[in-house]
């Protein structure tokens, strides 16, 4: 089977995020696939994600792929935190249209869909509290809202920048979604110099400003 247009389609409209890995299933030689792939792009019909990974755009495919699930997928293993998270869990009043996750993998950020697209690393023992959440038919992976918090934190504290003025900037709402034993024990993970007195006071920023 060749890769064209109405082969190719037939096989991937409803999966239109895919790798160029996966057209193996075409008898076409590598060289003859990234032609194709290039072309397409150049016409309007793919869209190149990163490193391989390719969207079919609209109106070809039979299904649309949410910014979530594209930033779990073309970077693993990842899962969605810090801003992005924040803002859906409505912990800060903005939406961030910008998809920002955690990785284990080194840290980066490429732009795709006119969205910017950020990978933070962080140590494998403090990749955990996350979990799969669906919404509008996708299903991807995101950090719990205490793991989202400690996770910008952990950045923060990274490049220096953690102080309460930091925790009152980013203007947290809705605390009392906040678990206090969660955030602990999960910021136990981290044996960072001064994290547990970070997590000290911003466990006691939540209880002072949790409404009721």
């Amino acid at each position: 089977m060749h890769m064209r247009w109405d082969a190719f389609l037939k096989e991937f409209s409803d999966r239109p995020l895919f790798h160029s890995s996966m057209l193996r299933i075409f008898d076409d030689a590598p060289v003859h696939i990234e032609v194709q792939l290039s072309r397409w792009s150049r016409a309007g019909k793919l869209c190149r994600i990163r490193r391989g990974w390719y969207l079919i755009e609209k109106p070809y495919r039979a299904r649309d792929v949410s910014e979530a699930v594209i930033a779990n997928t073309v970077v693993e293993p990842s899962y969605l935190s810090l801003e992005w998270a924040l803002g859906f869990y409505g912990l800060i009043p903005e939406a961030i249209f910008n998809p920002t996750s955690i990785t284990t993998a080194r840290g980066i950020g490429f732009t795709a869909k006119d969205r910017g697209y950020f990978y933070h690393h962080v140590q494998p023992a403090f990749f955990a509290g996350y979990e799969k959440v669906e919404r509008g038919g996708d299903v991807f992976i995101i950090a719990g809202p205490e793991k989202a918090l400690l996770d910008k934190m952990y950045i923060a504290m990274r490049i220096g920048k953690f102080s309460t003025d930091w925790l009152k900037g980013l203007r947290l709402q809705n605390l009392n979604i906040l678990d206090e034993d969660k955030l602990r024990g999960l910021a136990a993970l981290v044996s960072k110099p001064g994290f547990a007195a970070a997590v000290d006071a911003a466990a006691a920023y939540i209880r002072e400003n949790r409404e009721g």
